[in-house]
């Protein structure tokens, strides 16, 4: 059956008050960013309390319905039958055509389930629901009514125009991106960073991404791992501004200069300070990092101390309490575990220590880095003005 439109149903934005009318109009600036390249002209207005996309003339529906199922904010989408004439024949008879078009010979339980938002309407909405249900059971042999769990939900909608579908797409929830700031990731080509990144953006809020690359211990097709999960993201999150910063210099001098047992925590220290000062270049309100407690030795509460001590910014850490199971699961639903699985090593797995400290003394860790302070400023320096920036969506 083909659809000319496609109804959007939020949830948290709902509830915004005075405010609402930001969240809506963010989030339908996010759709149309979305939807750009279907082959076919389209409208995206708004209704109380829904969002309408309207497309002129053919279109790909599967592509757009992929695509909106990607956008936060949303909570489902429907495709819809839009009708004019609100005349109670009108409507009766358009839900009875949908139906036969749509299922052919319907034989299912079904409800019918209306709201009456226009209340010039002349039935109440348990009026219509129930001369609805009747008009059908005549027309088609094979539906039979189950209030409590019907097979099928008939949505009858009366507003502004009335708007009749039957299925309901579910969409990823959350808020829509750009209305609560921005911040920025540091991202690795793992299986945690990718997946804090999305659950971050997925409250509303804008990101980029920072990503340490050490040539030549990593290759560039470690590199293009990690682009190509910016990119993935970029599909929930929108445009990500990755910036890539060669790291070689500062690991080899932490390498050569410090305690062997705190490369980890020291190389994790100076990434945390780069990604900080590329966050406030960038306006950003925060850091984001894929770390979880006790997951490997710079995770541990006392390592985390130790690398937030170097911060002013906020660090959000959303998976701070996930199993890596937990982690694997939201990867494989969101489409970066197979790419984060590839075989080429970030600049974290070169430089790793045979005996990590697990419980380091914030105190001690900057006393090892003052054997760095002749060279360090300048490695920052070198670093961040030679750093590369790459646009992902």
């Amino acid at each position: 059956m083909y659809f000319k439109s496609i109804l959007v149903k939020y949830g948290e934005i709902g509830i915004k008050g005075k405010n609402r009318y930001l969240f809506e109009d963010a989030l339908m600036d996010n759709i149309r960013f979305a939807l750009q390249g279907i082959d076919a002209p389209f409208e995206v207005t708004k209704e109380s309390g829904r969002i309408l996309v309207t497309f002129e003339g053919t279109y790909d529906y599967e592509e757009a319905v992929s695509r909106l199922t990607k956008v936060f904010g949303i909570v489902h989408i429907s495709p819809v039958v839009v009708l004019e004439d609100k005349s109670f024949d009108a409507i009766a008879r358009t839900v009875g055509d949908y139906m036969e078009e749509y299922y052919g010979k319907p034989d299912f339980t079904f409800k019918v389930i209306c709201k009456r938002a226009d209340k010039h309407f002349p039935k109440t909405s348990m009026e219509a629901a129930a001369d609805l249900g009747e008009y059908l059971l005549d027309r088609f042999d094979g539906l039979r009514v189950d209030v409590h769990k019907p097979e099928v939900g008939v949505h009858v909608e009366i507003r502004n125009c009335v708007y009749i579908y039957s299925v309901d797409i579910p969409g990823p929830g959350g808020m829509p991106v750009g209305t609560n700031g921005r911040a920025t990731l540091l991202l690795s080509g793992g299986i945690d960073s990718p997946v804090a990144g999305y659950m971050i953006a997925k409250r509303g809020v804008k990101i980029d991404a920072v990503y340490f690359h050490a040539p030549p211990y990593t290759s560039e097709r470690a590199k293009q791992k990690v682009v190509d999960l910016a990119r993935i993201v970029s599909r929930y999150a929108g445009p990500i501004r990755l910036h890539v910063i060669n790291f070689t210099e500062i690991q080899l001098a932490i390498y050569d200069k410090c305690p062997h047992e705190e490369l980890t925590i020291i190389m994790r220290r100076y990434m945390m300070r780069i990604a900080q000062s590329i966050a406030l270049d960038e306006k950003s309100m925060g850091l984001i990092t894929g770390e979880s407690i006790g997951q490997v030795a710079s995770q541990t509460m006392q390592s985390l101390m130790a690398t937030n001590a170097v911060c002013t910014l906020p660090v959000y850490r959303p998976l701070i309490g996930f199993d890596k199971n937990d982690i694997v699961d939201v990867s494989q639903k969101i489409g970066t575990y197979e790419t984060s699985i590839e075989p080429f090593e970030d600049c974290c797995t070169i430089f790793v220590a045979k005996h990590p400290v697990t419980k380091p003394n914030v105190h001690a860790i900057e006393r090892s880095e003052h054997h760095l302070a002749d060279v360090i400023d300048e490695m920052v320096k070198r670093a961040l003005d030679t750093q590369e920036i790459i646009e992902c969506s």
